[in-house]
């Protein structure tokens, strides 16, 4: 109980303050979209930047934490197809739509602070590296499988040139694509420069989360209430079940081990909802599974520190 108060709770009041004082006036509307705007823009890419370019890249990077997080969430993308597919006859870009929120668990906005209340900033280094793969990979996979059901017929040049459009318009991927090359490079920030970047990264997840809650309010839960459960079961259960499988098997280390198994356990992010508006498919299962799969990881977080002991 004490984890569920110290750790997680925290963390879901910021998430509510921020949906309270939207629903009841006090926060426009308008001034969440500016908030998610510069975090999402500006402050997050400024986090990861920073931490990209001094992590070290040798021990974070390791083979068993990225195969166990990464086939973990490959599986749960077929699965989540394949059940929309085979259980809830839907059709196929549907079904690409409802894997893609079973596959983008909210690695940055609930995994970052969850893992740091839990066990603490040195233990971040894990969570860093599946994030500076999250977006390439989750959109890569989603785009190109997407692209491929609608377009049947289209080339490899056809497939790439929309999978790269996505890819490098995205703030996160840039900035990651920068942190490795001063990373790799050798190169130093002046400290002024980092001082300003840390001055922004400070800002980033506390208003992230705050603006988190203003979108969530957005996402009224309507219908398609079996393809909401098994997002579910699939993004907060089968998930973290297969990192902790995996990570036990391959023998991944403590505390990089813990990382992949909790970013495993988080709710399907906003990008959920983006991937699915921005092909006009399974919009209101993504938006309701956001909602309903955020709400109920406050208990799978809890249970899922508890099994990490």
């Amino acid at each position: 109980m004490q984890t569920l108060l110290d750790v997680i709770l925290p963390v879901f009041l910021v998430i509510a303050f921020g949906y309270v004082a939207v629903w009841k006036g006090v926060f426009p509307a308008s001034g969440v979209d500016g908030l998610m705007k510069f975090t999402q823009g500006f402050a997050i890419p400024c986090l990861l930047f920073q931490a990209i370019s001094k992590i070290d890249l040798q021990s974070s990077f390791h083979p068993g934490l990225l195969f166990s997080f990464y086939a973990g969430a490959g599986l749960c993308f077929a699965a989540g197809m394949i059940g929309a597919r085979v259980l809830l006859k839907r059709d196929w870009e549907d079904c690409v739509a409802i894997g893609f929120c079973c596959l983008f668990s909210n690695s940055v906005l609930l995994g970052l602070p969850i893992t740091e209340r839990a066990y603490g900033v040195d233990a971040l280094t894990g969570n860093y590296a599946i994030v500076a793969l999250h977006a390439p990979f989750c959109y890569g996979l989603g785009i190109t499988v997407m692209e491929i059901t609608r377009n049947r017929g289209a080339g490899v040049a056809v497939l790439g040139r929309a999978v790269g459009r996505a890819m490098f318009h995205n703030a996160l991927v840039i900035a990651i694509a920068a942190g490795f090359v001063v990373n790799l490079s050798g190169l130093e920030l002046p400290k002024f420069a980092d001082d300003a970047l840390s001055l922004v990264v400070r800002a980033a997840l506390p208003a992230a989360l705050f603006s988190l809650g203003g979108v969530l309010l957005q996402y009224k839960p309507e219908g398609d209430k079996l393809a909401i459960l098994m997002v579910c079961v699939i993004a907060l259960g089968l998930h973290p079940a297969l990192v902790f499988g995996f990570g036990s098997a391959l023998e991944v280390p403590k505390d990089l081990f813990q990382s992949g198994v909790l970013t495993a356990a988080m709710a399907p992010g906003v990008n959920a909802y983006i991937f699915a508006n921005m092909y006009g498919k399974a919009r209101r299962v993504a938006a309701s599974s956001v909602l309903i799969a955020t709400l109920g990881s406050v208990i799978s977080i809890w249970l899922w520190l508890i099994a990490l002991g």
